[in-house]
This record gives C-alpha cells, sequence and structure tokens, in this order.
C-alpha cells in the first residue's frame, strides 16, 4: 500500500520510543530523542516517554536553572529535525512564570506547537511530584509561552489537528486518576490520545496498568498510546520496566517486552476511520467544545547570544554564604544552631528512651563539635556526663597532637574515657583480605574508619546506648567519608552544618569556657589542620601528612559552590563568576576551576552516601537529607554540569 493510499484510508503509524537515557544529561538525551527520530521516518507520530529529556527521577535537579536552560536548548534542538511529515511529542518540565510544569511538548514542521502540563500530580508513597511541579489545573485559560522567539500555547485542552487526526494527550498520572483527561480530550474530538509515562514497577501493577490503557482506548474510542520510562532512570529506590504499548477501542495491537536494556521501540499501525465510524454510532461523543491548535500558528527560532562584557555593580558576593560576616550576626547564628541540634538529639534520646551516648572522637573539629553539643544535651536533660561513653582510637596515622588533644577534652568535659587502639585489629583485617599494609590505598584507610565504626556500633549496643554521628554537611556534599564507616550513626547532629561554619560553632563554645585549660585544648583543636589521619607519614610520625583540603579542596571554595548549587540553583558557570569576585585576593581562575569541577564529580557520583544517611536535625537553609530538603537519584548524570566546567576552563584557565 502506497503511503498516500495509508492515509487516505484512514491508517495512521505511531511509534512509541523509549530511548536509552542519562539522568540529568540533558544534552545526551536530547541526541538520544534525535537519532530516534531520524531512525522511524515512516511513522506519523512519534511518542516519548515522561520527561525523557531530563529524566524523570531528577529529584530537585528539576530545580536547577543549568537543566532548565539545557531543557530549552534541547526542545530547539529536537524541533529542528521534526519535519512537516512527522509529529513528535515528548517530555520535558517547562517554566510558565513561576511554576515548573511536567509537560508533553509537541513538534511538527520544525516548531513546537503545544505544550500539554500534567493536571494530576501523585505525591503519595514513592511519589513527590508535588514538590517540583504544580498542575494544569493553576494554569490561566488562554497561556502561552515564549520559546525562541515566537509564542506557544501551554493548556491541558491542547489539541493538534496532524493530518486530518486530533491529537490530544495526558500524562501518567492522569490515566489513573477517577476521571483522565483523556476522557475530556475525546469528548472534544480527540481520537489519538497519546500518554507520556514514567512508572515504576511493583507486584501486581503491570497488570493494572495494562489493563487501563485498554479500558481507556475503549472508553474514549480511541487510539491510545503509551511510553514509559526505561531502564535508564535512577535505580536508587525503584525499577522502571520501560514499557511501551499501542491500543486502539480496547485492544493491544502492540506492546513491549518489559525491562529491556537499551533503547526501543514499538509500532502500531491505528485505524481512524473505523474509530469514526464507531463514535458515530454511539453519538455520544463531540458534545463539548474544542480549541483547536495548528502548527502554522507558532513559529520556533534559535536564541541569539550575546557577548557584551557585563560586571557586578551594586552587589557583594560573600565568599562564606553559610558564616554571617558580622559578629553579632555570628554569633546569633551560632547560638542558634547549636541550640537546634541539642534539642534535636534531646528529642531522639526521649523518644527512644535511651541515656547513653556513644562518640568516636578523634581530636579534629567535627567530632569535637558533636561532643560539646552532647554534654550540653547531657546537661540540658540534668544527666550525668558519664553517661557519653567518648571513645578515642589511635590509628596507623594519629598524631599525638591529635591524640592528646582528644584525650585532654575528654577528661576536661567529665565524659567516661576510653582509649581503644585499632592497629592490631586492622592489622588482623589486613592479614583476612590480603591487604599489603605497605599499600596505602582505598582499602588501607576504610579498613581503619569501619574498624572504628564497629567499635563504636558495638560499644553502644553493651552500654544500651546509641552512637552520635560527627560528619558534617561539606563531608557529605563531597561524599568525603567512608561508606559504612564514618558515613554511619544512629544519629548525626552535625550533618546540616557545613565545614566553614563548624568552626566558628567550636569557637563559640571556647568562647564561654570557664575553664581556660577546656579553652586552650579547644583552640588548638581549631587551629589544626583538617585531616582524616589514615596514611602515615614518611619523615615523622607525629607530622599530618594528609591534608583533606589539599586532596579534596578548599573548604570554603566547596561551601561556595554548595551553598549556590542548592540554595539558588545556579550554573557553573554562574557560581564560577561569582567565585572570581568573592575569592579575587585568594585563587586564580585555574584553581577555582580545577575544585569545581570536582566538586560537581564528588556531588554527583557520592549521592549514594547521602541517599542512606543517619537523621540529623536540620540548621539552616541547606540540607543534604534524602528525608528533607535534596532528594536526588543516586544515578544522575553530571554531564551537563561537567561541560559547562569545561567549557569555563577552555575560556579562563589558560
Amino acid at each position: 500500500m502506497k503511503k498516500t493510499d495509508f492515509h487516505e484510508c484512514g491508517f495512521r503509524r505511531i511509534v512509541c520510543s523509549v530511548p536509552d537515557i542519562r539522568i540529568a544529561d540533558v544534552n545526551y538525551n536530547s541526541e538520544a530523542i534525535v537519532e530516534s527520530i531520524r531512525r522511524n521516518l515512516d511513522a506519523d507520530i512519534i511518542l516519548f516517554p515522561e520527561l525523557c529529556v531530563t529524566g524523570y527521577t531528577c529529584a530537585d535537579l528539576f530545580g536547577q536553572r543549568k537543566l532548565l536552560k539545557a531543557v530549552t536548548k534541547a526542545l530547539l534542538d529536537i524541533a529542528a529535525v521534526v519535519d512537516d511529515e512527522h509529529l513528535a511529542v515528548v517530555g520535558a518540565p517547562i517554566a510558565v512564570r513561576n511554576n515548573l510544569y511536567n509537560c508533553a511538548v509537541f513538534f511538527h514542521d520544525h516548531r513546537i506547537t503545544g505544550i500539554v502540563p500534567k493536571t494530576y500530580l501523585p505525591d503519595y508513597s514513592e511519589y513527590y511530584e508535588g514538590r517540583w511541579f504544580a498542575s494544569a489545573d493553576t494554569l490561566p485559560e488562554g497561556e502561552t509561552l515564549t520559546i525562541g522567539n515566537h509564542e506557544c500555547p501551554v493548556s491541558s485542552d491542547f489539541l493538534f489537528e496532524y493530518k486530518g487526526v486530533l491529537v490530544g494527550a495526558e500524562i501518567c498520572e492522569d490515566l489513573w486518576v477517577p476521571q483522565p483527561p483523556s476522557g475530556r480530550l475525546a469528548m472534544m474530538g480527540a481520537e489519538i490520545i497519546l500518554n507520556l509515562s514514567a512508572s515504576n514497577e511493583t507486584i501486581g501493577k503491570h497488570r493494572y496498568r495494562r489493563e487501563l490503557i485498554a479500558q481507556q482506548s475503549a472508553r474514549c474510542r480511541c487510539a491510545y498510546a503509551y511510553a514509559s520510562a526505561g531502564v535508564g532512570e535512577s535505580s536508587t529506590d525503584l525499577a522502571f520496566p520501560g514499557y511501551a504499548a499501542v491500543a486502539e477501542d480496547g485492544t493491544i495491537l502492540a506492546e513491549s517486552p518489559r525491562f529491556t536494556y537499551g533503547a526501543f521501540t514499538v509500532a502500531a499501525d491505528v485505524d481512524i476511520d473505523r474509530l469514526r465510524h464507531d463514535r458515530l454510532h454511539t453519538n455520544t461523543f463531540g458534545n463539548l467544545p474544542a480549541t483547536i491548535y495548528r502548527s502554522e500558528e507558532v513559529l520556533i527560532e534559535q536564541d541569539r547570544d550575546t557577548e557584551k562584557e557585563m560586571t557586578l555593580t551594586g552587589r557583594v558576593i560573600d565568599p562564606h554564604p553559610f558564616v554571617p560576616s558580622d559578629p553579632t550576626h555570628r554569633n546569633e547564628n551560632c547560638t542558634e544552631i547549636i541550640q537546634i541540634q541539642c534539642h534535636g538529639l534531646r528529642r531522639r534520646l526521649d523518644a527512644i528512651g535511651c541515656r547513653k551516648l556513644v562518640i568516636g572522637v578523634s581530636g579534629g573539629l567535627d567530632s569535637t563539635l558533636a561532643l560539646l553539643v552532647a554534654c550540653r544535651t547531657f546537661d540540658l536533660m540534668g544527666l550525668p556526663r558519664t553517661g557519653i561513653k567518648a571513645i578515642t582510637m589511635p590509628g596507623l596515622a594519629t598524631t599525638s597532637r591529635t591524640r592528646s588533644n582528644a584525650w585532654k577534652l575528654m577528661e576536661l568535659l567529665g565524659v567516661s574515657c576510653i582509649e581503644i587502639p585499632i592497629g592490631p585489629a586492622v592489622a588482623q583485617h589486613f592479614s583476612d583480605i590480603g591487604q599489603d599494609p605497605e599499600k596505602h590505598d582505598a582499602a588501607y584507610e576504610n579498613s581503619q574508619a569501619r574498624e572504628r565504626t564497629q567499635i563504636l556500633m558495638d560499644y553502644a549496643n553493651k552500654c544500651n546506648g546509641i552512637v552520635l554521628g560527627t560528619g558534617d554537611l561539606s563531608e557529605l556534599a563531597l561524599g568525603w567519608c567512608t561508606y559504612n564507616g564514618d558515613h554511619m550513626s544512629m544519629y548525626a547532629v552535625n550533618a546540616s552544618v557545613p565545614k566553614t561554619l563548624v568552626r566558628h560553632l567550636v569557637e563559640w563554645f571556647a568562647d564561654r569556657e570557664k575553664n581556660p585549660e577546656t579553652a586552650a585544648v579547644l583552640r588548638d583543636i581549631i587551629d589544626t589542620p583538617i585531616s582524616p589521619e589514615l596514611v602515615p607519614s614518611d619523615d615523622d610520625a607525629d607530622t599530618i601528612a594528609q591534608k583533606t583540603e589539599d586532596l579534596v579542596g578548599p573548604y570554603e571554595l566547596h561551601d561556595f559552590f554548595l551553598y549556590h548549587t542548592l540554595r539558588n540553583g545556579f550554573t557553573p558557570r554562574k557560581i564560577f563568576l561569582l567565585a572570581r569576585v568573592a575569592f579575587k585576593d585568594v585563587y586564580d581562575d585555574a584553581t577555582i576551576l580545577k575544585w569545581e569541577r570536582n566538586f560537581y564529580r564528588r556531588f554527583f557520583s557520592q549521592q549514594f552516601k547521602r541517599s542512606c544517611m543517619p537523621d540529623g536535625p536540620k540548621v539552616g537553609s541547606v540540607c543534604l537529607s534524602p528525608r528533607g530538603d535534596w532528594r536526588m537519584p543516586s544515578d544522575a548524570s553530571p554531564a551537563i554540569w561537567m561541560a559547562d566546567v569545561d567549557k569555563l576552563f577552555a575560556e579562563f584557565a589558560e
């Protein structure tokens, strides 16, 4: 059958394409979408899954301006390859006014012809869409959006006339509610309904999903195409099967197997003439007025960049956004943070009926702050400080300075003082696993961290207590902690305190300490180089060889990057340009870019540690708890952020 005959007989070929995507890698995903469009030139309509331009499981990354800017470019790139013979519908996050919407974007004749936002946002069980997106119900009637140089309509009632057939769309959850939008669209005249979905798999769900698709196509007397997110979505907590199907008037014409790795398509030819006949016969369709949008109304053009050089005027860029520069304000913040930490810990102890704490004390800043908070909490509760079991665990690279400070501090604070050297246990473990003790690799370092955590956990069981975590926000952001080592505890009081602030909090305690000897120890701890002390010096056993900031970068830079990434959603380029101003007399361009690249690399790759971090109190505007401020898939790709940094290198670090 010739193509003209095929269409004349009322057939339309629908292809459901599930591309192999990478979470948050918009450039990679748009290329995969474009490649699928080019491979399916025999299709009339090509449908892609929900939010496939970014990945459905981006979580709080949806709030990142860099991601949304990349989406705009991707939409223009996709529009460029969809000719007048094809209609493509792609899922993407779209910002309209002050809201972000989960959308189906229609492409035809090298144009974006319209945008359909999702109406029903699941916010139950494993879903949190209401956290990131607004419902289509919040849009005013007649809303339009400028993409490129021209406007396109944004409406859940959008219908597109393509080759004489009216096409509408709904998104995932829209199908699962009592009154799906597709019912209204069918009453308005839609003959093909497209569903862009991202449905994870659970026991029995597939059978129900398949029945929904078939039944809705029957109720609406329509062709119903369904394309759901594939296995490339994040597996942090969910599994996505990558299912696609095309149904017509109650019958599944074609469907894919589930859990197919790699890109795949499902195609079926639907009979529009048959559907029209059935609708005429039942005479219950077409009772609602419809506004039909056609492609010639909207034209997309590429954005034009300008090269005008701009400088910041009237703005001061604070190099330490977590630490107020004004002493009075800083003191107020420190007072409030310590109250939050203490009362959070007190609430946890009361809730579980626990009166014993076990804490590892290294002589470093983080464990010192946690110990001070523990002491203050016990004082508030009227408990003897001896209920705090403070354990110092000298290892293979512990220096006399940190060991001495740890022991002095424990004694001066009046807690139960315990020393358990880990050297013999670690040596035995090295022998058990065949680790060369002269090879100072990750196994060498992490074995020590995990041995310490094992001691703390077991001692907590022995004394009927809980382990108090000491790690801070900056370490969690960089993943600078040993998984199931110092990463783990039963309550983590420092979890939302950045490293640049830890020093000031310890100083707050030192300023108020009545015992000058205790204050002196605290000030020496403040002046001690930050180090995990896991690798010994080749020259002097009392020299701190492993300085954290030499390995991962200055914490003041990383806290700057972290604040503006999470709090403001700035792009790497913008953060770099701000850092140049804030640190103009401290770091050169190459240094800032070196550590910015390291920040994004580590921030993305180490999310799996944050996905299972212990409970801990939120103290400020930035937090990385997966139960609070930051939900991010462990499998998210940093590609578009790293590309931005690489481009900056080419421009500035010559």
